[in-house]
């Protein structure tokens, strides 16, 4: 009888135990939809990151493009003058103005290029500066004289300014805030790929007749703004300026493709339009902006003094005459074979060009100031060095060395720091409503400033020797390493419209920190 019991109780145990087994696999069943649902969508916010990312790195090198026209330009006429001069017979003046005028003329285009890019938006500004760079270097490739010549570089120059000003400005207004600096400096990597590819074309045509090679080498210049031409269907117009006209939605579009975190888009939009002066769909009225400009309120003289001074520190401190003239200095060091002087700025194109890409990765990890003082000093010994080397070393072999270690030196220092941080920052600190034409003007003083060094090299050089004129910019790169101290605040980490603020505080804009605050509101906005 127990017996039967017990079979009968295990009986009904066994179906409670298979009931409970039934129950148990219907919530694993639920547990490894939920865990498998939740992979699912991890996995694909981990893509759609990677989708941005890639969308916005190809924004920043499409935009970058035109830069890859001056830095073509500065370095396919350091070797191209040489057969211009021996075919058009020019004079030595006349060689200075060639050189030189173009950097003069760009500050047209740069001065146009703030007011056009608020009118028609960056992304055409980007196309227009193409346009008008395709039609001034088809004239020199076909010029038959200096006179035409002349009128081919000038429409280079304009659309050289036009692009050289409007790409950081496109790249900050479309970067998110972590990726900023790095993305940034893209246009002066695109500078440094440009000039590498200059030497390397002086160095592959310059074995055909004078009167053909010095042609090809211009005309190749046309190629890379064709590709802006494909950019158009890529790149969105900037967030910033959409904006600015009043396209809050259009705007809001553009951050979901660029931000990573769509939580922060809604927050960085009302940044935008607090920053626009549009809170509550009414535009602040302002003062017009040259008036503004020209008569600044105390912040705003602080970030013209660091967004002017830096772009004129990165000219005078002689970085386009040693690009411009390397082959110059390598004569004057002793070198005296067309192939060999070419092939040696071959070498400072790849120095300048690698050292760049260095600057990229460790300008949003070190931050602009460390970098900017290992250049600033760095640039400073290889320019005193190579001073003392030209001035009394003579043309030995130590001599020789030296100036070629010498001018890579410099270049190397200059492209991991004063190189892309100049750009970086005059596209960080203005106000929106201003950012435009103040960073024109910023580009104005920069092109000024190249085309009197360029234009003035040679006859200064002539005047107080090749080494008085690397002393001379020693000396002017040691006075870079004090305005880095002095005007220059550290800006890593902080979003366009938080960097507006350090310049209202005196003492945050003469390079102190960030504050203890102002880092635990950057912890919470991460």
């Amino acid at each position: 009888m127990g017996l039967v019991g017990v079979q009968e109780n295990g009986k009904g145990e066994m179906a409670l135990s298979l009931g409970n087994k039934s129950k148990y696999k219907r919530m694993d069943s639920e547990l490894s939809d939920d865990f498998d649902d939740e992979a699912s969508n991890h996995y694909n916010e981990l893509e759609r990151k990677k989708s941005i990312r890639k969308y916005v790195l190809a924004c920043a090198i499409f935009a970058s493009l035109n830069n890859v026209l001056l830095g073509y330009d500065v370095g396919v006429m350091s070797g191209a003058i040489i057969f211009i001069q021996e075919d058009l017979k020019i004079s030595e003046v006349q060689e200075e103005v060639l050189v030189g005028i173009l950097s003069i003329i760009s500050l047209l285009g740069s001065l146009a290029g703030g007011r056009t890019s608020d009118i028609i938006g960056r992304k055409w500004t980007i196309a227009f500066a193409a346009v008008i760079f395709q039609i001034g270097a088809a004239i020199m490739t076909f010029a038959p004289s200096f006179q035409i010549l002349m009128i081919g570089r000038v429409l280079a120059g304009v659309g050289i300014g036009f692009g050289v000003m409007i790409a950081p400005v496109y790249i900050a207004e479309i970067s998110p805030t972590v990726d900023r600096g790095s993305l940034t400096s893209f246009p002066e990597i695109f500078i440094n790929l440009g000039i590498l590819l200059g030497y390397v074309s002086n160095y592959a045509f310059s074995g055909l007749s004078v009167h053909i090679n010095w042609r090809v080498m211009l005309a190749v210049g046309i190629l890379p703004s064709v590709f802006i031409g494909f950019a158009l269907f890529i790149i969105p117009e900037s967030p910033r300026w959409l904006v600015m006209q009043n396209r809050v939605e259009d705007a809001r579009s553009v951050l979901l493709k660029t931000n990573e975190n769509e939580k922060d888009v809604d927050e960085r939009l009302s940044e935008i339009v607090a920053a626009a002066g549009m809170s509550n769909g009414e535009k602040n009225e302002e003062k017009a902006v040259w008036r503004e400009l020209l008569s600044p309120s105390p912040p705003l003289r602080r970030m013209l003094i660091t967004g002017f001074g830096i772009q004129c520190f990165q000219q005078i401190t002689g970085i386009d005459a040693t690009v411009y003239y390397s082959p110059e200095i390598f004569k004057e060091a002793g070198i005296e074979n067309n192939s060999k002087l070419l092939a040696a700025t071959v070498a400072v194109g790849v120095t300048k060009t690698a050292f760049i890409l260095i600057a990229t990765f460790l300008v949003d990890r070190v931050g602009r100031k460390p970098l900017l003082y290992v250049s600033t000093i760095g640039m400073t010994v290889c320019l005193l060095t190579l001073s003392l080397t030209l001035g009394f070393l003579g043309h030995g072999q130590l001599g020789i060395a030296l100036a070629v270690l010498c001018v890579c030196g410099n270049v190397a220092f200059f492209s991991v720091g004063m190189g892309p941080i100049c750009w970086i920052l005059t596209s960080e600190i203005f106000p929106l409503r201003l950012r435009a034409q103040a960073s024109a003007l910023g580009a104005v003083g920069n092109r000024v400033c190249s085309g009197l060094v360029a234009m003035s090299f040679l006859s200064l050089s002539r005047t107080i020797t090749v080494g008085g004129t690397f002393l001379l910019f020693a000396l002017l790169s040691a006075l870079s390493v004090l305005f880095a101290y002095k005007c220059v605040p550290e800006t890593k980490g902080k979003s366009l419209e938080q960097i507006e603020l350090l310049f209202d505080n005196h003492n945050e804009w003469q390079g102190s920190e960030v504050e203890m605050g102002d880092s635990e509101h950057l912890v919470q906005k991460a």
